[in-house]
């Protein structure tokens, strides 16, 4: 029998009243790119800490690493020792320090009287940059870098700390097509250098493609251990989440009035000669690769930007939109792709971020918030949305990445938009999460509002969409009823 990288047994852990995980089992083998997979809430991302020392299990766990039994509370200093990394999604990078300081940054916390000169940091990075096979300056500022590239340090990170197990999470969630395909190269790179990955991803086809095997987690439990090979989207969703996911195309068949028009909008540098028109209760995809265009485009939608040349009509008027505000008062609200950042206040409440579109509205005559208004506001968008939260007042931070989407889309739906501009609004949201997004998506397109989908994953265009615009380089490369390709056919259209 093959010596396993991890065996672990028998792994339960509690906080409070709550279990997170019961009687968990984990295997991982010598250089096998394993998934780890479930909705948000599962128990992933506390395995993850109890293997890698953050949190202590309840006690009966077994541990097993590389043929030798654990001793003792494994912490995460003895976790380095036996080689087990973990890059988080926030990769833990520091942005005023170089590539090169970044990757060795382990090295010299390890021996911090003995130090590291700069040319030996210089040295030991490129080596490990060489190792790894990617351009990178290791005189570089990290917080000058691409998301992609900072991926690439962050390897070259554990790499560098002579990593023998990998936990990588959600690698591949800001990424681009190509940036993704170059990550997953590297990885089976890794992997057929001897090293371990376990690899959280909710982008299930890339899991399909990349890893040996998946370990499913449902509410805290051990579904099972399957191996890929064979194994479909549709299987694995419903593995996760215990039922089978409607997924049925839309007809595409649209025939409400004109709600949107653009006619040959132009932006130097941006996007050139946009053309296409939007129907009340119609869902249309606007995808391609990043660069294309996309954002460029829905920014002047929402009038973050001014067009250089042609016309935006909406409900029969042509519009100029000096501003957002005038976009939001006109009927026009924006789902920004950056949720953490641009579409929620992460420190403020849950009711204080839904309420935040319209304060005007909610405001007494003495132009003091009513609080009381703001909380029946919540309240009704809550209930409608279906957003699981235990108490309005705790920050939007405290809830899942699908919870804090409806409550983004919350807050732009309580302006009582025409037409709702989504950017990428599934962008780190599980697979039940995803599902229910898209039942709001579509039940809002079936009371008349008119919708614009912006995605790069061809599943999402393919399945909710009635018609599809390609862009490619700031230009409409084609356009067309969705139903009239497959999902693969879309799927080369769109990264050809």
């Amino acid at each position: 029998m093959t010596e396993l990288a991890i065996r672990a047994r028998s792994i339960t852990k509690r906080f409070g009243g709550f279990t997170a995980l019961d009687n968990v089992e984990f295997e991982l083998r010598p250089g096998e790119i394993h998934c780890l997979a479930g909705e948000n809430g599962c128990g992933k991302s506390t395995l993850i800490k109890i293997i890698n020392g953050v949190y202590q299990p309840e006690p009966g766990a077994q541990f097993d690493f590389s043929g030798q039994e654990a001793v003792g509370h494994i912490t995460p200093s003895s976790a380095k020792r036996l080689g087990i990394h973990v890059i988080w999604q926030d990769l833990s990078l520091f942005p005023d320090l170089s590539v090169a300081e970044n990757i060795c940054f382990d090295a010299f916390v390890a021996n911090p009287l003995r130090g590291i000169g700069r040319a030996q940091k210089l040295e030991r990075a490129q080596k490990t940059i060489e190792q790894l096979g990617v351009q990178l300056d290791p005189k570089a500022r990290v917080g000058d870098l691409s998301i992609a590239k900072r991926q690439l340090v962050a390897i070259c990170r554990v790499i560098q700390a002579e990593a023998r197990i990998v936990f990588m999470d959600e690698p591949t969630a800001s990424l681009t097509q190509k940036e993704t395909e170059t990550l997953l190269q590297i990885v089976r790179r890794l992997s057929e250098q001897g090293i371990s990955i376990v690899f959280v991803s909710h982008r299930l086809g890339e899991v399909l493609d990349v890893c040996e095997r998946v370990t499913v987690l449902r509410d805290g439990k051990l579904v099972g251990t399957f191996a890929t090979e064979g194994m479909t989207q549709k299987k694995l969703s419903t593995l996760m989440t215990g039922k089978e996911l409607d997924q049925t195309p839309r007809a595409g068949d649209v025939d409400g009035e004109r709600m949107l028009v653009l006619k040959h909008l132009t932006r130097r540098g941006e996007y050139e000669d946009i053309s296409f028109d939007l129907r009340k209760g119609e869902i249309l995809g606007l995808t391609g690769l990043m660069g294309s265009g996309r954002t460029e485009i829905a920014l002047s939608i929402f009038g973050m930007t001014s067009p250089d040349s042609g016309e935006l009509r909406l409900d029969g008027k042509e519009v100029k939109f000096r501003s957002n505000r005038d976009a939001i008062d006109a009927g026009v609200a924006y789902v920004s792709e950056d949720r953490l950042n641009l579409g929620l206040d992460q420190q403020q409440s849950i009711a204080d971020n839904t309420a935040s579109t319209v304060l005007k509205e909610l405001s007494q005559p003495s132009f003091f918030l009513n609080p009381k208004r703001i909380r029946e506001l919540c309240d009704l968008w809550i209930e409608k949305l279906k957003t699981k939260v235990s108490d309005p007042m705790l920050p939007v931070s405290s809830l899942s990445g699908g919870n804090q989407q409806r409550i983004v889309l919350a807050k732009w739906l309580a302006t009582n938009p025409k037409v709702l501009v989504l950017d990428s609004p599934t962008v780190g949201v599980d697979v039940g999460a995803k599902a229910g997004i898209f039942d709001i998506i579509r039940n809002l397109a079936k009371e008349g509002m008119a919708i614009i989908l912006i995605s790069d994953e061809a599943s999402e265009i393919f399945h909710h969409t009635d018609r599809t615009i390609v862009l490619k380089a700031g230009r409409v490369a084609q356009s067309f009823k969705t139903s009239e390709v497959s999902e693969e056919e879309l799927e080369g259209i769109i990264n050809a």
